[in-house]
């Protein structure tokens, strides 16, 4: 017999037997999304546990596993969960009949995946100071504490020579244009303890809008399956320097970031931002977003630089953009459209939403329209469209290969075509404004080579340093040539 579950418009995720009874993850009562189950005599969706949190993220990439349920000697349904509140990352125990949750204390901040083991959990999480890890999570009988939190695994194993150096992410919320509205960043001072800035000199700013990547370099970090009643570590390929998945709907989230390390180590401030449609904050604001982009995020991104402005926090005439693909998107329509950036960067940034929408991969063919609207909309929001309103420097990062490949049996695809990087390069070269554009043979959507990694933050860094932050870079950096500049 067929049961409808549900027609209450909502987004389901993550379904599991558990118990005898049907789990999942939905944001149907709430607007966050929560564990329920489903009460087959009665057919009912109950909630376990009601909290103004989200205990699910965007299922972009397969195997994805934010709760799991944990065996006990009584046979009483427990469930070890992660979840996300005021942007950071919590795990706790769910004891489903009493209906109470059981928060652990482990260093991390920021939680991936977990799974159960034999009287412990093993989680892929990372914080300010801990790369992307894998830990073992002992329990106590009760499984109500933790007795015991250990590193099995690290994407790094030469991070903690380096923590005097590493700049803290603050959680900032910063007013919207929307009154009574908020939106929020991760905000990181400069921290270095061999240097310190001349007195009463503000720090230039550096603020990233999140976007979907590809894998800038491949290392392996473990996801954790069940087998034969074994827990076994299998290592997947991931990135240790990536954006998560989802383009203008992912997440920027504050845990330790090499990237973000670069910069406030060499005296810039750097923030992060979850502008409205990002996910972690549930569906009001996840759907901000809708029929909105190119203006929400943009307009979100601008506050928050103009938010860092009048604390204190930034030096106003020092303010860059950078982003990669979305995130590029939302760099090159807060460039084109807003006035309040000295100089921007586009990493394989998608300039034309008309193209992106006709060339786009089968699992994301109608993304956008949900975003950005009617054809109206596609062609007043695409900065392509409209070079001639460019009016400070920008640097631009393109593979040549511009393809993206979703899974190992899918076809490569194109995503940004290169002639969107050469179209903005050439307009602002004949307009006079300084530009630079560097294109790599053999890099798609998203850099792979470490060489061009590197060398792709180290002319960022010289091309702000030159044009906005009138200062010299410490390191052995030969600049490349900037047009109308040099």
């Amino acid at each position: 017999m067929l049961r409808v579950i549900s027609l209450v418009p909502c987004i389901d995720l993550q379904f599991f037997w558990g118990a005898g009874e049907l789990y999942f993850v939905t944001d149907r009562k709430s607007g966050f999304w929560n564990i329920y189950k489903w009460v087959e005599s009665s057919n009912e969706v109950l909630p376990v546990y009601s909290l103004d949190a989200e205990f699910a993220r965007p299922l972009w990439v397969f195997g994805m596993k934010s709760y799991d349920f944990l065996k006990n000697h009584d046979q009483s349904t427990l469930i070890a969960c992660s979840y996300r509140e005021n942007g950071k990352s919590y795990l706790g125990v769910l004891d489903v009949p009493q209906g109470k949750l059981s928060v652990l204390d482990i260093p991390f901040t920021e939680i991936n995946n977990i799974t159960s083991g034999f009287h412990s959990l093993y989680v892929e999480g990372a914080s300010a100071v801990h790369p992307s890890s894998i830990a073992k999570v002992t329990l106590d009988d009760q499984r109500t504490k933790v007795i015991d939190f250990k590193i099995m695994w690290s994407s790094s194993s030469v991070s903690e020579m380096y923590n005097s150096y590493y700049s803290r992410s603050e959680f900032i919320e910063f007013p919207t244009d929307v009154p009574g509205q908020c939106a929020y960043a991760y905000f990181y001072p400069p921290e270095n303890p061999d240097y310190q800035a001349s007195h009463g000199e503000k720090p230039p700013l550096l603020l990233r809008s999140h976007g979907y990547c590809f894998p800038h370099c491949f290392c392996p970090i473990g996801f954790l399956v069940k087998k034969l009643g074994l827990i076994v570590l299998c290592m997947r390929f991931k990135c240790l320097v990536y954006d998560d998945p989802g383009g203008p709907t992912a997440e920027a989230r504050g845990c330790l970031n090499l990237s973000v390390q670069y910069w406030t180590s060499r005296g810039w401030a750097y923030v992060d931002v979850n502008y409205g449609g990002s996910s972690g904050y549930g569906r009001e604001f996840r759907e901000r977003l809708l029929g909105s982009w190119g203006i929400v995020d943009v307009n979100d991104c601008c506050n928050c630089a103009k938010f860092l402005v009048d604390s204190g926090r930034v030096d106003g005439e020092r303010l860059c953009i950078t982003g990669s693909s979305a995130g590029g998107y939302t760099t090159l329509a807060a460039l084109a459209f807003r006035d309040v950036f000295k100089a921007g960067a586009s990493l394989y940034g998608i300039g034309d939403l008309q193209l992106l929408r006709a060339e786009t991969h089968k699992f994301e063919s109608h993304y956008t329209d949900n975003l950005v609207g009617d054809e109206k909309a596609y062609f007043e929001r695409s900065p392509i469209n409209f070079v001639n309103h460019f009016r400070c420097p920008i640097i631009l990062f393109q593979g040549l290969e511009d393809k993206a490949s979703i899974t190992s049996f899918q076809p490569l695809l194109q995503v940004v075509f290169p002639d969107q990087a050469r179209k903005i390069y050439q307009a602002l070269k004949e307009r006079g404004l300084p530009v630079a554009l560097i294109e790599y043979e053999g890099e798609q959507h998203g850099f792979r080579r470490a060489e061009n990694i590197k060398f792709t933050l180290e002319q960022q860094m010289v091309f702000f340093a030159r044009l906005v932050g009138h200062f010299e870079v410490a390191d052995e950096v030969t600049p490349i040539k900037i047009d109308n500049f040099d």
